[in-house]
């Protein structure tokens, strides 16, 4: 018979756990619309701002971090405008934030349904290491799709400690704002 003290906790647990999701599903869809209607506006700011719209940009990645909105773009733009050793290290600050958010948001959840079940079935023998394992933060975030965001939410409902998770998250992070802002970079000399 379960013990009616635990009720209450249960109750509350899962009423926090809903108020997280539609908060944060409530904040993905306005962050989203604004990129996706005003891309062009955040662009011509970010390009005339100087270093203010590299500070802004920062904040930008941590936005787009709540959503399901890709923030390579912004990091090819960046690079474009700025070059490619500034994009990648506004890319790698913007995108650890937003890897750190999700973290929260992960934490704030509390369970992942069924992830252990899902974990088993991840390529490169990933599923065979423990979540707090450096070499599963590493592998699962370079998931192409939706490995970063799994990782970065996964690895806070399943309480991660957060230096493990900030060094994975940064190595990771890292190269791909490597590859992207000089992508970007290379682009742009392209269509010159």
């Amino acid at each position: 018979m379960e013990n009616l003290s635990t009720q209450p906790e249960k109750k509350e647990t899962r009423k926090k756990t809903l108020t997280t999701l539609f908060t944060s599903l409530a904040f993905m869809a306005v962050i989203g619309l604004i990129v996706a209607f005003d891309f062009e506006r955040i662009k011509t700011f970010i390009s005339h701002a100087g270093i203010w719209g590299l500070v802004i940009s920062v904040f930008v990645y941590a936005a787009l971090g709540m959503t399901f909105i890709p923030s390579e773009p912004l990091t090819l733009l960046i690079g474009a405008m700025f070059g490619p050793w500034t994009a990648m290290i506004v890319s790698w600050i913007g995108n650890t934030l937003a890897a750190i958010v999700e973290y929260y948001i992960g934490k704030r959840i509390g369970s992942a349904a069924n992830f252990l079940e899902k974990k088993e079935k991840l390529p490169f023998g990933l599923g065979k290491l423990p979540i707090d394992s450096p070499l599963f933060l590493i592998g699962g975030r370079a998931i192409p799709l939706y490995g970063a965001k799994a990782i970065s939410v996964v690895a806070g409902v399943y309480h991660v400690p957060l230096y493990r998770y900030i060094w994975t998250t940064a190595v990771t992070i890292f190269f791909g704002s490597l590859m992207f802002s000089f992508g970007g970079f290379g682009l742009a000399k392209l269509f010159k």
